[in-house]
């Protein structure tokens, strides 16, 4: 039964020596603490004036002393009353500053992302606007170029149509410049007849007169 309690003792002694190890504690707002050699004022200083706001490693809690290690490596004990277990209004407070610093620089660098990315929307939109009208205004041109070849497609099929007229035309004139050449043949033709036939008459008449006078000597006779 004894060496049951004190294998029970030995577990909870272990379990608290763990537990104390596995937190940090802070000096206390107080200037200097020093550390001893034992858990009491009447054992000597090991590590004088450790400045408040030092972090100790706790090894082991007492009554009213802590066995701690310092940042230096020195393990002794110093008073609990003068630890804290979180650091100091100062350490806090200093720490508080330095994310609020670090809080507004990182504003400072997302308001300055943002203006960016405005400029940079404001310059798109700008850009689109642009495109836009530019759209507009190649939209006009090919509606103008589409006149164009409408009016370029009528204009040469209109052309084809005066051709055909004209080679219809110069059909025609030829014609007509043939029947015309034909028929001044033909009155030239009628008018060599015509002179021929009074020709002709002329000599016929000059031959018929001479017979149709009387002779003297038939008259005589008489």
């Amino acid at each position: 039964m004894t060496s049951l309690r004190l294998l029970l003792s030995l577990l909870l002694i272990i379990a608290s020596v763990s537990v104390a190890q596995a937190r940090t504690v802070w000096v206390d707002d107080k200037l200097y603490l020093p550390v001893r050699a034992g858990a009491g004022t009447q054992f000597r200083i090991i590590e004088n004036a450790v400045p408040s706001g030092t972090p100790l490693e706790v090894l082991e809690v007492g009554d009213s002393y802590t066995r701690v290690r310092t940042p230096k490596g020195t393990e002794g004990w110093v008073s609990s009353q003068y630890l804290s277990n979180q650091p100091i209004a100062a350490d806090r407070l200093r720490r508080a500053t330095q994310q609020l610093e670090q809080t507004r620089s990182e504003l400072t660098s997302v308001r300055e992302q943002l203006s960016a990315v405005t400029e940079e929307r404001d310059n798109l939109q700008n850009a689109e606007s642009s495109l836009s009208n530019r759209a507009g205004e190649l939209q006009e041109e090919l509606n103008r170029i589409k006149n164009i070849a409408a009016d370029s497609i009528n204009l040469e099929r209109r052309n084809r149509e005066l051709r055909e007229e004209n080679q219809k035309l110069r059909n025609d004139l030829e014609i007509l410049t043939a029947e015309n050449e034909r028929l001044e043949a033909s009155k030239d033709s009628d008018f060599m007849l015509l002179g021929a036939g009074l020709v002709l008459g002329g000599v016929l008449l000059a031959l018929l007169i001479p017979l149709l006078k009387p002779t003297r000597k038939t008259d005589n006779w008489a």
